[in-house]
């Protein structure tokens, strides 16, 4: 599920995957290793829950502010 939102994230930012992985669990890896079955802890998936909820609340509101 964590990987759903997050590839659809990552399309809808087009952001890298190892910037996202640098910037929301501080591991350029991370992404990769969640497509090769790794599982994060829980309290590692809310922190990138939040981390995707504040960058597009973020980037919306700087949007709103250029339109």
């Amino acid at each position: 599920m964590l990987l759903r939102q997050i590839e659809k994230f990552l399309r809808d930012t087009g952001m890298p995957w190892t910037k996202f992985g640098r910037l929301a669990a501080h591991d350029p890896r991370f992404v990769e290793d969640l497509r090769n079955g790794r599982e994060p802890r829980a309290a590692t998936a809310e922190r990138i829950t939040r981390f995707m909820t504040a960058y597009r609340s973020e980037n919306a509101h700087l949007e709103s502010n250029h339109a």
